[in-house]
């Protein structure tokens, strides 16, 4: 594969290697040394004769054999030549240590840009800079090619951390917990080899069961979707991101604009190609260590085994919370158990087998819930009494999960400082059994393995294609308005373009004065609404040029010229007037554009209560119709779209139609930046767009 050179070196050159003890250019071949790299190992060093023992070498072009892989660890304005050297000695692959590029202002920057270059000329791959570079714990090969200080035992968990320190602790806290790694990868500036090619690669690793993802942001949001679609549909990906992008710190004009601010649209991702977000690293790596060693549950069933009754109670709590359901078990089980267990034992679900329990309760009360098809996935509590045979007691357990039927978690309770339980915990551990020190996190891992199998499961269709769409209208418009150098469309275009792509709107016209204002309520029929028409009033609500349920010609007269009045100091005004329907759902539906994604597309609650509840819900177009479905599910006054307290429902099947033209819209005009419709009125038999805003 292409970057079989950086994961699988078949040997290494250390350019800047030092015989100082803790330089950089050290401290990693002490590491390839330490961890047991079986290739040879160049050190690159114009005076040393040897570094750690191992002959040195003054240039690349002396080293006598073919090298994979070249570490660079010299000061920032050699690099350029340096990546020259490599690829003239036919190095496929370097992993530059040094800093001081991008990172650093302009002049770093051009370093940058000159060595990848440089790279680009002699077809190497850059891994770098200003990183610390990767590990493979592959017993044939053992490449610690980097400056930290765990060395992961072979395992099924890949790693890749944009922030090294990040990915440093996400290794340390894999090790803590005895879970083994198979690949890790920070890759720093990551000028050349991105994080969505580490993932693609990790994906066809056929070792790697599970990914960790840490990031920051992403260079390339579209390829990042892309690539880690086709990986998450073959295996979990468990990511967590921190800190906010350009857009969170943008003004925007539109509603849609100010409520996506925030970083949204990297857990959008995250949630459109069915990877798990996590917001607590801690969380994240002990559901890794579930990942690792169990099978993933065929559904959200669990079944609980215990030998003390309060971790139980959390334990339900816990997984309940995290979309599990603890069902009561079949009259065939519980007769079973009653046959197997001690008179005393509570025999429904959780099973409490007592405290006195040995290997042949545990033992048959695991086996019942392999058997019983309302369970698919076992919960341990695993107190380790003084009274009973704990390694008994672990033996059982190990052999259960050996079969890998059902996933299994174990909440293990013990007394480390006493040699006999770590005799017992080092079983489990040896077994493969995921054991956790408190009910809450062994249930909250065991609700990932969970979330995982519901999202490899969900199938979200595709996108709609409306018949009756006229797209080249609507596109002749916007470039009409770009000529003319508009970035905001009138009223009498947009709601031209929601004709032209069969979103319906009540009936409207668009004037100049307050007569021809009149004449227009005429021919739309009273009552009506009229509201200003200026490229320079966003929000017209607030400006006052917005009237309502406007009963007779006066009052439309009236209106008009108070408006006039009150506003024509902000350039030249029309006026919109529009059938006046009352009584409906206010909604909104609203898209901003996105870097490189697109759109999202916003649905929640309306009128004026959208920015003071801020009940919205996100989606990256293009929007399918179950999306759509979930965007009115997930809103938290989703009550209210089915009416309450004697009121009637909205058309739900409306609103979804609607959700998805302008999704079509979006993807058919991707020059939209904004656009809002605020509100929607919606009603039990359709919904009508009564206000647009698009911003070009």
């Amino acid at each position: 594969m292409m970057l079989d050179p950086l994961f699988k070196p078949r040997a290494i050159a250390i350019v800047g290697a030092s015989t100082k003890e803790l330089s950089i250019g050290n401290v990693i071949i002490k590491n390839l040394q330490t961890y047991g790299y079986t290739g040879p190992i160049y050190p690159i060093n114009p005076s040393a004769p040897d570094v750690r023992g191992i002959k040195a070498y003054k240039t690349l072009a002396e080293v006598p054999g073919e090298i994979d892989l070249a570490h660079i660890i010299i000061p920032a304005p050699m690099v350029p030549q340096a990546i020259i050297e490599c690829g003239q000695k036919g190095i496929k692959a370097v992993i530059i240590n040094s800093a001081g590029f991008s990172e650093m202002g302009e002049e770093g920057d051009r370093l940058q840009q000159e060595f990848l270059a440089n790279a680009r000329q002699y077809g190497v791959r850059l891994f770098g800079p200003n990183c610390q570079g990767i590990i493979n714990s592959d017993p044939t090969l053992k490449a610690y090619c980097n400056f930290t200080f765990t060395y992961p035992e072979p395992g099924h968990i890949s790693v890749v951390a944009l922030s090294g320190g990040v990915g440093a602790l996400i290794m340390q806290a894999l090790d803590d917990l005895g879970v083994g790694q198979r690949l890790y990868a920070s890759n720093g500036n990551a000028c050349d080899v991105s994080i969505p090619e580490i993932i693609r690669y990790y994906g066809e690793d056929q070792e790697t069961r599970a990914i960790i993802l840490y990031t920051e942001g992403f260079s390339s949001p579209r390829e990042f979707l892309e690539t880690a679609r086709e990986v998450a549909a073959k295996k979990p990906i468990l990511a967590m991101k921190a800190g906010r992008t350009l857009q969170g710190a943008k003004a925007a004009s539109s509603h849609t604009g100010s409520l996506a601010g925030v970083d949204i649209a990297t857990e959008l991702i995250f949630e459109k190609i069915g990877i798990l977000p996590f917001s607590d690293e801690g969380e994240m790596v002990r559901a890794a260590m579930a990942f690792s060693s169990q099978p993933i549950p065929a559904g959200n069933r669990v079944g609980i085994i215990t030998n003390t009754g309060g971790p139980a109670v959390i334990a339900t709590d816990v997984l309940v919370s995290c979309g599990l359901d603890v069902p009561k078990l079949s009259e065939k089980s519980i007769a079973r158990l009653k046959e197997t267990q001690f008179p005393e034992a509570a025999l429904e679900n959780p099973i409490d087998v007592v405290a006195t329990a040995g290997g042949p309760q545990f033992r048959a009360a695991m086996e019942v819930l392999l058997e019983e098809e309302l369970v698919d996935s076992i919960f341990i509590n695993f107190v380790t009494a003084p009274f009973t045979d704990t390694d008994a007691v672990a033996h059982e357990i190990v052999a259960i999960n050996q079969l890998a039927k059902k996933p299994i978690v174990c909440n293990f309770m013990t007394n480390l400082a006493l040699e006999r339980f770590q005799k017992t915990m080092g079983i489990l551990k040896a077994g493969k059994v995921p054991i956790y020190a408190n009910p809450t996190d062994a249930a909250k891992a065991l609700g990932a393995l969970a979330r995982y199998g519901l999202v490899k499961k969900r199938d979200i269709g595709r996108p709609e294609v409306f018949s009756g769409v006229d797209s080249a209208k609507a596109r002749a418009i916007v470039e009409q308005a770009q000529n003319a150098g508009r970035s905001v469309l009138s009223a009498t275009d947009v709601y031209t373009i929601f004709e032209a792509y069969g979103i319906p709107v009540a009936s409207w016209s668009v004037v100049n004065n307050a007569e021809e204002a009149v004449a227009a309520a005429e021919r739309i029929v009273f009552p009506v609404v009229v509201k200003v028409d200026c490229e320079e009033i966003d929000h017209k609500s607030d400006m006052g040029g917005v009237a309502i349920n406007l009963k007779d010609a006066a009052a439309v007269r009236a209106t008009v010229e108070d408006m006039q009045n009150r506003l024509g100091k902000f350039g030249a005004l029309k006026f919109f007037v529009q059938k006046f329907l009352p009584g409906g759902r206010e909604l909104i539906i609203g898209a901003a554009a996105e870097r490189e994604l697109g759109h999202l597309v916003m649905f929640g609650l309306g009128g004026i209560y959208v920015e003071a509840l801020k009940d919205v819900v996100f989606k990256i177009a293009p929007v399918t119709r179950v999306e759509a479905g979930e965007m009115l599910a997930s809103i938290k006054t989703a009550a209210l779209l089915d009416g309450v307290r004697g009121e009637q429902g909205i058309d739900k099947g409306e609103v979804i139609n609607l959700i998805q033209r302008v999704s079509l819209l979006l993807t058919d005009l991707p020059m939209i930046q904004e656009m809002d419709m605020n509100p929607i009125m919606a009603f039990r038999n359709g919904v009508f767009a009564v206000d647009g805003r698009i911003r070009i």
